[in-house]
C-alpha cells in the first residue's frame, strides 16, 4: 500500500494544475499564438522558472497529462493479472484514454493542436515516446516472448490506434476495428510462429 502524498507534494501538484488550466484557457480564449509563457506565469500567479519546473515548453501546457497517459500504457502491461492475456488489457487502457480524449469539451483542444503545427510536431513526438516506453514494457514482460522488433510494432500499432480511434466518426468501433488486426499481428509474431 502506497502512502498518500505529502503536503509538499500536494501543493506542487496543485500548482501544476493550476498552471496547467490556466495555460489551456489562455490558449482556447486567446489563440494559442497569441499567448506567451510570461503570459501564462502572470496569470497563474507563478514566476516562469516555477512554470518551467513543471513543464519543460509551452507544448507541453497543452499536454499535461502526457506522462499519466504513458504511465498509463505502461501500467496495462506490467499491471495486468498473472495470466492475462496482453492485447486485451492493452485494448481496455486504449478505449479508456479514447473515451476521455474524444469527450466533448476536448473538441476544442483537438482542434487548436490541429491548426497549429508546433503542438502537431510535439504530439506526433510525444505519440512517439509512448511507443518506446510501451515497447519496452513489452519487451520486459517475460512471459511474452517476443522479438525487439514485434515489441516495438505492436507499440506503435497500439499508439496509433488511439489516435486513429480519436479521429474516428466512431471511436469505440475504431478501436474494436484496429484492435483486431491488433490481435491477429501478435498471435502471427507468436513464439511457435517464429523460425
Amino acid at each position: 500500500m502506497t502512502a498518500p502524498p505529502g503536503r509538499r507534494e500536494r501543493k506542487k501538484a496543485a500548482t501544476r494544475q493550476k498552471i496547467a488550466d490556466t495555460a489551456l484557457r489562455l490558449f482556447l480564449e486567446r489563440g494559442y499564438d497569441a499567448v506567451g509563457i510570461r503570459d501564462v506565469a502572470a496569470e497563474a500567479d507563478v514566476a516562469v522558472t516555477t512554470l518551467f519546473s513543471h513543464f519543460a515548453s509551452k507544448e507541453a501546457l497543452v499536454f499535461e497529462q502526457d506522462e499519466d497517459f504513458e504511465q498509463r500504457l505502461a501500467q496495462a502491461v506490467a499491471g495486468r493479472t498473472p495470466h492475462e492475456p496482453l492485447i486485451p488489457a492493452l485494448r481496455r487502457e486504449v478505449q479508456a484514454l479514447v473515451r476521455h480524449c474524444t469527450a466533448d469539451s476536448a473538441a476544442p483542444i483537438w482542434r487548436m493542436i490541429d491548426e497549429s503545427p508546433a503542438l502537431r510536431e510535439y504530439g506526433e513526438s510525444m505519440m512517439l515516446r509512448h511507443a518506446e516506453t510501451l515497447a519496452t514494457a513489452i519487451a520486459a514482460d517475460s512471459g511474452l516472448e517476443r522479438t525487439t522488433t514485434a515489441c516495438r510494432a505492436i507499440a506503435r500499432f497500439v499508439v496509433d490506434a488511439y489516435a486513429l480511434a480519436r479521429e474516428a466518426a466512431d471511436p469505440e468501433a475504431a478501436v474494436d476495428e484496429v484492435f483486431r488486426m491488433i490481435e491477429a499481428a501478435w498471435e502471427a509474431t507468436g513464439p511457435s510462429r517464429r523460425a
